[in-house]
């Protein structure tokens, strides 16, 4: 509760977790005779920070997101998920405010055996046109 609190104070937003939906015939859905479900996950409250710019070939920016770990729980057991490595593994993107972006590492932070917040490395993705 206390990792909410912190969130919340330093102007905390929301962020949409777009991830695939579970489906109860995996071998009908790899051969796509049925199609794969999407839903966007609240998530609230979270962080988001700029990483220390650093020379890359592509140019991309990385973030880090700072996400509840009591959220993700909420999100967790709405779901029915074992955990939140299937969360995250199942999101194929993270939007905050008009900007998608692509989960590239996930670490957590315990205190006392107990996950009180997740940071998720974020990199930005481009638009391409058709």
């Amino acid at each position: 509760m206390l990792a909410d609190a912190l969130l919340r104070s330093v102007a905390g937003t929301t962020a949409l977790l777009r991830v695939t939906g579970t489906s109860t015939d995996a071998s009908q859905t790899e051969l796509g005779l049925v199609a794969t479900a999407f839903a966007d996950v609240v998530i609230s409250p979270v962080v988001m920070r700029k990483l220390r710019p650093a020379w890359q070939s592509a140019g991309d920016s990385k973030w880090e997101l700072l996400v509840s770990a009591t959220a993700v729980e909420q999100q967790i057991s709405a779901l029915d998920l074992p955990s939140a490595r299937s969360l995250f593994a199942m999101t194929l993107a993270v939007t905050v405010g008009e900007q998608d972006y692509v989960i590239e590492s996930v670490a957590s932070n315990e205190a006392f055996g107990q996950v009180y917040l997740y940071r998720l490395l974020l990199r930005e993705t481009r638009q391409q046109a058709i």
